[in-house]
């Protein structure tokens, strides 16, 4: 740890997305891991964060306090749930540091939370970390601007691991909201996310989801964009969940000089 590394918390520690966060920031340049942080009776307090991430020792003892962490830090990853994050939002806008935000299942209720503690902490939220789905987002824009909003039509088909317990996907709402755009409607008037039974023909310039859950899968996501005698199909495929790990790093980074307000990956990139 150098004196100019920026001084990351990790909560939701003892997790596999916490290990992660753990060992991908102590293998990147200028950061590097100042807290851990667990929800209180957890049996993992008290532990060192290294060891657990399997990196051997690195005194940094993981703890149930997390304002403590947050006063002295420069910011937080968090990946854990939308009841977790809303709380961290508020102790990060306290304590005025950055705030990555990887956590999916949030309500409207939660992200108004989220962007008020804006006003004080700097807030990068995303569906998805990686820059390869950000750029897809960007591209289904594009494409669903460019097709026709009633002779083309769009399906986005995801699958995760079978514990994951939000559905659609964080990145499947985010690529939903980037075809949304795209076409200049609003999704949550627009899209369909269950089909069943006798549902007659397809609503011309809805946007459909269809959610499939199994195995150890970390992320397949696809954008099928369908018309009269042809297919456009633009998909994305995550193999290592440190894709995620490196984007909060790399947004964690950006957010350091920046003024407190909400941002997102695509700012990070240079996308919007």
């Amino acid at each position: 740890m150098s004196g100019t590394d920026m001084k990351l918390v990790v909560v939701g520690a003892a997790g596999r997305m916490g290990q992660t966060l753990i060992r991908t920031i102590h293998a990147m340049t200028g950061a590097s891991v100042f807290a851990a942080v667990e929800r209180p009776g957890s049996a993992f307090v008290g532990r060192d964060a290294g060891e657990l991430a399997g990196l051997g020792p690195m005194g940094v003892t993981i703890t149930d306090k997390p304002l403590e962490a947050f006063v002295e830090a420069e910011g937080v990853l968090d990946f854990t749930s939308p009841a977790a994050t809303v709380e961290f939002s508020g102790l990060a806008a306290q304590a005025r540091i950055v705030h990555v935000i990887g956590t999916t299942g949030c309500s409207t209720e939660d992200d108004a939370r989220i962007k008020a503690a804006a006003r004080h902490a700097r807030i990068v939220k995303s569906g998805n970390m990686s820059l390869g789905v950000n750029l897809l987002g960007v591209l289904t824009q594009q494409a669903a601007k460019a097709l026709g909003r009633t002779d083309w039509d769009i399906e986005i088909l995801e699958m995760h691991h079978k514990h994951k317990v939000d559905a659609p996907s964080g990145t499947a709402l985010l690529l939903g909201e980037a075809a949304a755009r795209g076409r200049g409607i609003d999704l949550g008037e627009n899209s369909v996310r269950v089909r069943d039974g006798h549902t007659g023909p397809r609503a011309a310039g809805s946007i459909g989801f269809a959610t499939l859950r199994g195995g150890s899968v970390i992320g397949e996501h696809s954008v099928i964009i369908a018309g009269e005698g042809e297919q456009v199909t633009l998909s994305h495929s995550a193999t290592d969940r440190a894709i995620f790990a490196r984007g909060a790093v790399t947004a964690a980074l950006w957010a350091r000089d920046k003024k407190p307000r909400f941002y997102t990956m695509l700012d990070v990139l240079g996308l919007n």
